[in-house]
This record gives C-alpha cells, sequence and structure tokens, in this order.
C-alpha cells in the first residue's frame, strides 16, 4: 500500500464510521482532494481554478481497491 492510500485509509478511519458511514466517505473525499489538488490558470483571467487530474485519482482507486 502506498503513502498516500494510507493517508486515506486514515482519514476515513478516523470519522465515526459505525454511526455515520458517510462522514467517512466525506472525511476520504476531502483527504483525496488534499492530496491531489493543483492549481491552473485559466486563459484571459487571472483567477486559478483547483484541478484533480482524474487518471491520479484512478490509480488511487486501483491502490484502496488492492487493500
Amino acid at each position: 500500500m502506498t503513502e498516500r492510500a494510507k493517508k486515506i485509509m486514515r482519514a476515513y478511519e478516523a470519522e465515526d464510521t459505525y454511526n455515520f458511514p458517510e462522514d467517512g466517505v466525506a472525511a476520504a473525499i476531502r483527504a483525496i482532494v488534499n492530496e491531489h489538488q493543483y492549481y491552473q490558470c485559466c486563459r484571459d483571467q487571472d483567477i486559478e481554478d483547483m484541478v484533480v487530474d482524474a487518471r491520479l485519482l484512478y490509480d488511487l482507486a486501483n491502490e484502496l481497491e488492492a487493500l
């Protein structure tokens, strides 16, 4: 298991997943975004957008699935 997969699992397990499993899912999603986000500037604007690369998310899903 990679370190990034461990971070996601720790975020999920830190929540009260027994009584509120949706809290664990929300925590895992936040951990995923925090781990993989980057900012990209848009053409014709000075504002940066937060982007998450879908290929990285698929790779992470494969790692988590292999646990």
